[in-house]
């Protein structure tokens, strides 16, 4: 009845807002939108079609998980991690995703050794085709994915935040052309998780963020104010 009188349902409202709250969190976690970037309401709200109250709705949700900061009269920024928050997301990883690892050798089969070199392979040749985006989606799809093997749910989400947090680190600090991880590191991973090596994969896994953390450059990049119309596309097309 409602769509047929032109007026939006509640659960309409709520997917329109899940495809601005994704739309936004994949050029962030990607780098369209770089941190420090301001997030303006109307600017955001005229290029999706909303209103600013919807706008604001999907900020204060990006910000609960820590991806964007928002402050009184000043407005919504892309988060710009600080070294010691930094360091502090990548030594959290490291802690869960190497006490995870006997549950997921306890749960590890064929199929999920074959999922994971797949997502290599795309890395891979994310890596070589130098886009950046994708080789950022498989780097963090590679961590989500391995440690869902242990059918732990809740370290999965973790994870989940975790990795796109990163992302946010190594745009801040990351060289000009650093992508997500070492492929070579994940290949090593998968190496050790075929033999079931639980000492030598703890070990390849705590060096693999060791190898991370010291390739960061550890200097500011500036704030910018990206074109919204070419990221996300004219109003009504989302």
């Amino acid at each position: 009845m409602n769509q047929q009188i032109g007026l939006r349902t509640p659960a309409d409202q709520e997917d329109k807002e899940h495809v601005i709250w994704q739309s936004l969190m994949t050029a962030i976690v990607e780098h369209q939108l770089p941190p420090g970037s301001k997030l303006p309401e109307e600017a955001l709200a005229e290029v999706f079609g909303v209103s600013r109250t919807g706008i604001r709705k999907v900020l204060t949700r990006l910000a609960t998980v820590q991806m964007i900061t928002m402050t009184p009269r000043r407005g919504a920024f892309v988060a710009n991690p600080s070294v010691e928050e930094s360091k502090a997301i990548f030594t959290t990883r490291k802690m869960i995703e190497c006490a995870n690892l006997p549950l997921v050798l306890e749960h590890l089969q064929p199929p999920h050794l074959a999922g994971l070199e797949k997502i290599i392979a795309q890395e891979e040749e994310a890596h070589q085709n130098h886009d950046g985006a994708a080789a950022i989606r498989h780097s963090a799809a590679f961590h989500i994915q391995l440690q869902a093997i242990s059918a732990n749910a809740v370290v999965t989400d973790i994870i989940t935040t975790l990795a796109q947090r990163s992302s946010l680190v190594i745009a801040a600090w990351g060289a000009p052309w650093q992508r997500g991880c070492r492929c070579d590191d994940h290949d090593q991973l998968i190496t050790l998780l075929r033999k079931k090596d639980l000492s030598g994969l703890s070990d390849a896994m705590a060096h693999h963020f060791d190898h991370i953390v010291s390739s960061l450059r550890f200097e500011r990049s500036g704030e910018t104010l990206p074109d919204f119309a070419r990221l996300f596309g004219a109003p009504g097309e989302h």
